[in-house]
């Protein structure tokens, strides 16, 4: 999983897709599509400090969190989305298993 783009480098996409949309022709939708970018951005780096200083004090930033009791349970995943995303299903909640995960992304379960 680890070896798709960095948060840096993605980054560095949205910094030139920003200069990209800056040459967008009409007015309004040049100013709408430079908001979702800075918006974008603006949340990527607020994700990656927060990311940063949950390390620094020994936090392990992606930890699963339980689920709350009441909460409503993942939609189950048909036969042929789990096929057409090389996934499986949980054997506890139902939900998609993506293949390069070892456990349930909605329950915690490991496979």
């Amino acid at each position: 999983m680890s070896d798709g783009p960095s948060v840096d480098e993605f980054m560095r996409h949205l910094q030139s897709v920003l200069d990209d949309a800056a040459t967008i022709v009409d007015e309004k939708e040049r100013e709408k599509r430079l908001w979702q970018i800075e918006a974008t951005l603006q949340e990527t780096i607020i994700f990656k400090n927060r990311y940063t200083t949950l390390q620094e004090h020994g936090i392990d930033p992606l930890r699963l969190v339980e689920p709350k009791e009441g909460d409503p349970a993942p939609p189950r995943t048909t036969t042929a989305e789990a096929v057409m995303t090389s996934s499986s299903n949980c054997g506890k909640c139902g939900s998609i298993m993506d293949a390069d995960l070892n456990f349930c992304p909605s329950c915690g379960k490991k496979k």
